[in-house]
């Protein structure tokens, strides 16, 4: 409901009153990404596969705890009868991180280290969300994650920020930084600017024009610093202050200004229900108009209500048969407003572990 999707809006700041190891950075507070001693070894780079076909397509890039593998790059025969050879192409889904198939998995890692919630579930996610302050410098974080193998989700929250200023340039020094530290990376990684920008968070004031107009400029500033490794998702909340998607679409930047769409939404559980399907079923339509890949940027389930291990088991089946364009899952683990926390009972873990070593979540 609209004003339990507005918690969510509020949620971080209640974070700052805890020692989080790996990383957090949330309404002001000074992220510190990496200083736990839980960061994960780096493992093996995933394997790409090689392109095939009539067109020859490039491979896409493989994704495992280890990092991106590097893009296979063989290309094609022409179809039979003719002699020729495929002209090689490119596969836009492996340049911005997209699966070929299945969808990644993340974590935001709020209820212990990042080894020992990896070590709980028995794998790494692939994406690692944190959430840093205007002023925070990301870009160390994110290195830090892409040294260990995994994929930055940077959550970047203007907390105190007038938007005005963004647009006017008074604040170009900051994201001239920000874009400069990001192209130093030359890795892909996930940047999530205002998320839930529809909802309670109210970045703009719920100004949708002006949110676009301050994203634009953000955009357009880190594509002159030629910090074109930056994986853009735009990510509002599942609904919008009077709890409908009236105006959600309002706030899209445009294809050109997007990778990934993405949306936030949680199963608040008790006398608010809901089933994986329906958390996103009134917004999911309207993303996947874009014909782009989708984020779960956050998400989880409360166990108030119902049955939170099989809320889980449910999830999978649900992503094939009715989500494909869901190409990555970020669970918010963290014992808040509920008890988030893929642990938060055995048969809740029990329940994500298995999803999560699920070829589909291991494209």
């Amino acid at each position: 409901m609209a004003s339990l999707q507005g918690i969510v809006g509020n949620r971080r700041a209640l974070l700052l009153g805890l020692t989080l190891l790996g990383g957090l950075g949330c309404h002001g507070a000074t992220a510190v990404p990496g200083t736990g001693a839980g960061a994960p070894d780096a493992g093996a780079a995933g394997a790409g596969a090689a392109g095939a076909g009539a067109a020859g397509a490039k491979g896409a890039a493989g994704a495992g705890p280890g990092g991106q593998g590097a893009a296979g790059q063989a290309a094609g025969a022409a179809g039979s009868g003719a002699a020729g050879a495929g002209t090689a192409g490119t596969s836009a889904s492996s340049d911005i991180l997209a699966p070929a198939q299945g969808a990644l998995l993340g974590l935001y890692y709020g209820a212990g280290t990042q080894a020992d919630t990896n070590a709980l579930i028995g794998r790494t996610p692939q994406i690692h969300l944190v959430y840093y302050a205007w002023a925070d410098d990301w870009t160390q974080g994110a290195k830090k994650d892409l040294q260990a193998g995994q994929i930055p989700l940077v959550n970047w929250e203007p907390d105190g920020i007038d938007f005005h200023d963004i647009v006017s340039g008074s604040l170009d020094a900051t994201i001239k930084a920000r874009a400069a530290g990001a192209a130093a990376l030359s890795r892909k990684f996930f940047l999530d600017f205002a998320a839930e920008m529809n909802g309670d968070e109210a970045w703009s004031g719920n100004d949708a024009p002006l949110y676009v107009a301050a994203y634009k400029h953000i955009h357009d500033l880190f594509t002159a610093a030629g910090a074109t490794n930056v994986v853009w998702a735009w990510c509002p909340n599942v609904t919008d202050t009077d709890n409908s998607n009236k105006t959600t679409m309002a706030y899209y930047p445009g294809d050109a200004y997007v990778d990934w769409t993405g949306v936030d939404g949680y199963n608040w559980g008790a006398g608010d229900w809901q089933s994986f399907q329906q958390v996103f079923k009134n917004i999911y339509p309207l993303l996947a108009e874009k014909k782009k890949p989708i984020i779960i940027g956050e998400m989880a389930s409360s166990e108030q209500g119902g049955d939170k291990g099989a809320w889980i088991d449910g999830m999978l089946p649900t992503l094939e048969a009715q989500y494909p364009l869901f190409k990555a899952v970020v669970w918010f683990d963290v014992d808040k407003e509920r008890d988030w926390r893929i642990n938060s009972s055995p048969a809740a873990l029990t329940a994500f572990s298995k999803m999560a070593k699920d070829p589909y979540f291991n494209p």
